[in-house]
Formats: C-alpha cells, structure tokens, sequence
C-alpha cells in the first residue's frame, strides 16, 4: 500500500510539474503566432485525445514521464509556403526565446502560486530557540548555550527552524558562518561565529542544525515506551509497553536522546536500567544489537518505540498571512529556494556535496508520499520544491534541455545566424549522453538507500 501511495502522490505532482511547464511553451507559442502541432502530457500510445479549433491535438499519453509541444518547424518537415509564417523556425530569436524560457519560468511561477496558497491557509512552524548544546561541538566552540534564539544565518533572517536549516544548507564547503542570537527574555542581539573547517555534515542523513550540536526545541521523544519489537533485545531484557527508563548505567534519563546516546555508542555491551513500571521500580539488564552502517561502523539498537510528546505551545508559531503579504513571502520563498538549488548544484559541481546526495524518482516519489501523509500544506510546499528544481535543472546549457536551446539562440544572435545543424546534433548525442549518465546516477543512488 505504501509503495502504490507513494506512486499515486508522485505521479499527481509529475503530471501538474509538467502540464504546468509544457503549458508555458504552448501559451508563449500561440501569442507568438506559432502553430502548435501537439501538445502531449507523457510518452508512448495516447491514452486520450483532443482536437481543439486550431487544429492542435492535445495528448494525455501512457507514461508520465515527460511531455512536449509540438510545433510547425521547416527543419523538422516541410511546411507549405502560405504556412511558413506560423513555423517556430522563422520566429525571431527574441520569440523563439521567449517560448524556450517560457518552460522554467511558469514552473517558477507554479511555486509561487503553491507557496501562496500554503501562506494564506497557514503553516505551522517552529521557533528557532535552542533547546539544548552537545558538549564539545562546534556550536558549544561558538559559546552558544540553551534558550538562545537564532535570529539570523549568514545574514538570512530566520523567523523558524527551516530557514536556519536552508541558510545552513546553503553554507556546505564554508570556513565559517556568522549566527545572530538573543538571549532569552532580552531585546539585545549579538554575533558568534561557527568555524565550520571540522563541519562533518552528510545532507543524506544528517539534520543540518543537530550536525553543529545545537539541539532545537520541538516535538520531543518521552521516556516512556509504548511498543517493544518482538525478539529484539528490549524484549530480552524483559521491557514492556508502559515502562519509564529513569536510570541509564546511574545516570538519570528525562528524554529519549540520552538514552539513544547510550545504546547507539554500546553495540553488545551490557546497559544497567532502572525502570518504573506501574508505580514500582526495578532494575534490568539490556545488550544492545549491533547493527553495521555502511560506513561499517557499528552501532546499537534495542527495538523499544517510545511515546512523542507534542511540542511545547509556545516555542509554535503559525506562518498566516493576507493574500498581498502571502504573495510578497511566497515569491521570496522561492527566490531563496532558486538561489540554493544553484547554490547545491555549484557545490555538487567542485564536489562540496558529494554525488551520492544526488536524487531521482524513486526518492521523489517517497518524498511525494511522505508529504501527502503529512496533509495538503506539506504536499504543496514538496511539490513547490520539485518545481523549482524543475524549473532549474532545465535551465542547464545542456542541448536536450531548455537551457541548451537557450545557449543556441545566445550564440545565434551573436554570431548572426544559427548554429549549423552538424553541430546542434553532435551538441544532442552529448548532451543526451551527459543526461542519461546523472539520471543513471540518480537511479544507482536512490536504490542504494532503499
């Protein structure tokens, strides 16, 4: 059932994405005056068609994979003399341009408008107030300490938790970032600097605040187990739902994340509990399982869930605006998001980010899933994000994408006439050799994390 979810949700967010960009094609197309043959929304045998007055055949195809406009081109086929007027090849290169760009940019302009309507609606966000320090981390180093609010991140203001994580993001492969904090229940602001030349952060599997040590307020794991796993060394150790550990080896326990300390850092060791069940106390012994990570590390795991404890009402505030105040936050949203993916892919280029954190659609589709599970908001902020990736990615100079017809119509107008087709077409097996490579890559990725 998960996996047909997850492909439901991406499918939903691919075919908008898509219908949405080759739209921008098509809409650009026509008020240019260019006669659009076909516009398709998949590959393959047509599922449904359309002929509307124009004479363009709109297509749903069978897979939903991609999509296309199709417009009158001499270099394609030959086109009547009385006809060649509305072929997209005797279009000024200003027009050509402008139907080549016109892809990106309306999936820039769908994330706006998502981002908008999550605004307006209202989204849940958390204060960006330190909880807690890890000793001996970099933010411990910076003289950070609990109840301290971040304020800003490399000069970005961050009103919640997911504006420190995006500026820190964008800060991979930096000697050091500047945080500006207040204390608690004061109006003064001051500055500390993180050296991040020890910053070991992984984007696959690390959170990019806990990655320096700060550990943010929220939603927070109780001590309290409510599931035990059968044959797992919980069950050994004679655990059952219901149980509090208050003692780890003496020392006391409160919340989830000193407990995980100690059984992650003791793979087959011997812990020491002391537990409270119904009222009384009593003591048990629990081994940690080791588990290899694929760095061949090993860690332990005991197979007890514990009970979450909702966040804390006032470290919640709720991101709402008015529909003029929600446009000006969604379109500088997605300014900020267009930044860091360029930001990411630069980082991937000089190898800040490694090419393991590279995703394709199996990833995507989980993600898509994850965030329809999650409710409308988080389904729309996701399906925003995949399109200004979208949006991006085929702004890339590469001959099969937009960005590669972009170039060839720069080089055109400079050059004061068109690149030689030999030319575009060896520019073509390049560019769609280089494509397959990273969607090859992006594939060997996703299924070595399933």
């Amino acid at each position: 059932m998960g996996i047909l979810w997850n492909l439901a949700a991406f499918i939903i967010v691919l075919g908008i994405l898509i219908t949405v960009h080759e739209f921008g094609h098509f809409w650009v197309a026509r008020r240019c005056g260019i006669y659009v043959e076909r516009f398709s929304i998949g590959f393959g045998k047509a599922i449904w068609r359309k002929v509307d007055k124009h004479g363009t055949e709109f297509v749903i195809a069978w897979i939903p994979l991609g999509g296309y406009v199709k417009m009158l081109d001499e270099r394609v086929a030959e086109v009547a003399p009385e006809r060649r007027h509305l072929a997209f090849n005797n279009k000024t290169v200003g027009q050509r341009a402008a139907v080549v760009a016109a892809g990106p940019i309306a999936n820039f302009l769908l994330a706006i408008v998502a981002y908008w309507i999550v605004f307006m609606i209202g989204v849940p966000a958390l204060k960006p107030i330190i909880a807690d320090i890890r000793p001996n981390s970099i933010a411990e180093q910076a003289k950070l300490t609990p109840g301290m609010e971040l304020k800003s991140v490399a000069g970005i203001e961050t009103p919640d938790q997911n504006a420190v994580r995006l500026a820190l993001v964008s800060k991979i492969g930096a000697k050091e970032v500047s945080f500006v904090v207040s204390e608690p229940n004061s109006l003064s602001e001051s500055e500390n600097i993180l050296n991040l030349q020890q910053w070991n952060f992984d984007p696959e599997k690390q959170d990019p605040i806990l990655s320096l040590g700060i550990m943010p307020v929220g939603a927070r794991l109780d001590s309290k187990i409510i599931e035990v796993t059968e044959g797992s060394a919980a069950e050994k150790a004679g655990l059952q739902a219901g149980d509090r550990i208050v003692k780890v080896d003496g020392q006391p326990i409160d919340t989830w994340h000193p407990f995980t300390y100690f059984v992650r850092q003791s793979p087959n060791k011997v812990l020491a509990l002391l537990v409270e069940r119904n009222g009384s106390s009593l003591m048990l012994n629990i081994t940690p399982t080791a588990v290899a990570l694929k760095d061949g590390t090993e860690v332990g795991q005991v197979g007890a869930q514990l009970q979450i404890l909702p966040p804390e009402e006032q470290y919640l505030i709720m991101q709402q605006y008015n529909p003029f105040s929600a446009l000006y936050e969604a379109s500088d949203k997605t300014w900020q998001l267009m930044g860091l993916t360029v930001k990411m892919i630069g980082k991937l280029v000089v190898g800040d980010v490694k090419l393991t954190n590279l995703s394709g659609p199996v990833s995507i589709a989980k993600g898509a899933g994850m965030s329809a599970d999650s409710g409308f908001i988080y389904y729309l902020m996701f399906m925003a994000l995949i399109s200004v990736n979208l949006g991006i990615i085929n702004l890339f100079p590469l001959p099969v994408l937009d960005g590669g017809h972009l170039l060839f119509l720069v080089i055109e107008k400079i050059k004061g006439g068109p690149v030689s087709e030999r030319v575009q077409d060896f520019c073509y097996r390049i560019g769609i050799m280089a494509l397959m490579l990273l969607m090859g890559l992006a594939l060997f990725n996703d299924f070595s994390r399933l």
